[in-house]
């Protein structure tokens, strides 16, 4: 998680605290976009009232602050253990992640950036994804970037 992140969670969390902010990226240097969720749905108001929150990085950035969609971001062991059983897009940050852990002969590592399937399972340090290629755990730290998929 970005300090950018970390900051913004810490600020909403003092005024808005049912309000939880999935994901916070930079997109071109210059755009920062801001996912938000919350247990009653995030509104259009929800959204402006967040972005007045953040006023002050619109000198920074332009600011765009919306729902997660259907292709719901995710990005903390929590995230991951709520949605298991739904389907997911993981990419890496390396081409080499754990292999197959069904199969303790296959475990060496494997080429791949992208990995689609289930979620099987999620603990603290790695989920675990049942794709084409078999079922693969992949720790956090090697998550670039994940999000659900519609079925």
């Amino acid at each position: 998680m970005s300090a950018l992140q970390t900051d913004i969670e810490r600020r909403l969390a003092q005024s808005e605290p049912d309000i939880e902010v999935l994901l916070a990226e930079v997109v071109g240097g210059r755009c920062l976009r801001v996912f938000i969720d919350h247990p009653d749905g995030v509104t259009l108001a929800m959204c402006e009232h967040v972005t007045m929150l953040l006023n002050d990085l619109r000198e920074r950035y332009s600011l765009e602050v919306s729902s997660p969609g259907t292709d719901r971001p995710l990005t903390k062991p929590s995230h991951y253990k709520r949605f298991l059983g739904r389907r997911a897009r993981v990419r890496t940050r390396n081409a080499r992640v754990a292999g197959d852990v069904s199969d303790p002969h296959t475990a060496a590592a494997r080429p791949a950036h992208s990995f689609t399937g289930e979620l099987v399972g999620a603990s603290e340090d790695e989920v675990t994804l049942a794709a084409d290629g078999g079922v693969i755990a992949i720790p956090y730290s090697e998550i670039r970037r994940s999000n659900l998929i519609e079925d």
